[in-house]
């Protein structure tokens, strides 16, 4: 545990993450919160369940949905991005802070050097595995919550995220 605290003091004393005070400061500590316990999801003892919506994704992307109303759509896609974060919208500006990425980076290499033979160790422990399902599971999803999106579009309806 004293490993996890001295990763989190670090990546809470960088000056980078200083200058994150635009965001609010739960996404801060949720990114440190992230990057200290890396090390326990890599040993396997802290797995992401992989929500039930994603699931369903990965049966069948294209499937046609439940309901082809629009109040139905959205619907769907309100459990999509719940879990996803919010979609793409167009005309919308990036706004990365470069320097906050930095010191994230720098917080997870520190805290991810921690583990000798790490990409042998989460292979081992089923880690690895479980991230590939977990990212296979978000494609599917980004592809249903497309799909969605563009039978919405063709049907009219007002998606405003």
């Amino acid at each position: 545990m004293k490993i996890y605290a001295i990763a989190a003091l670090l990546l809470c004393s960088t000056p980078a993450l200083a200058q994150e005070a635009e965001k609010p400061k739960d996404e801060t500590l949720k990114k440190a919160g992230n990057i200290a316990s890396q090390p326990v999801r890599d040993i396997g003892l802290d797995k992401d369940e992989i929500p039930p919506v994603l699931l369903k994704a990965v049966e069948n992307p294209y499937a046609t949905p439940a309901s082809r109303t629009c109040k139905g759509l959205k619907g769907s896609l309100g459990e999509l991005n719940a879990v996803l974060g919010e979609d793409f919208t167009v005309g919308a500006k990036a706004n990365e802070n470069r320097t906050g990425k930095i010191a994230e980076a720098v917080g997870k290499t520190i805290v991810n050097s921690l583990i000798p033979f790490r990409g042998l160790v989460r292979e081992i422990s089923g880690a690895a595995p479980q991230e590939r399902r977990l990212q296979a599971a978000v494609t599917a999803g980004i592809a249903r919550r497309g799909y969605l999106r563009g039978l919405a579009a063709n049907k009219g309806c007002k998606i405003t995220s």
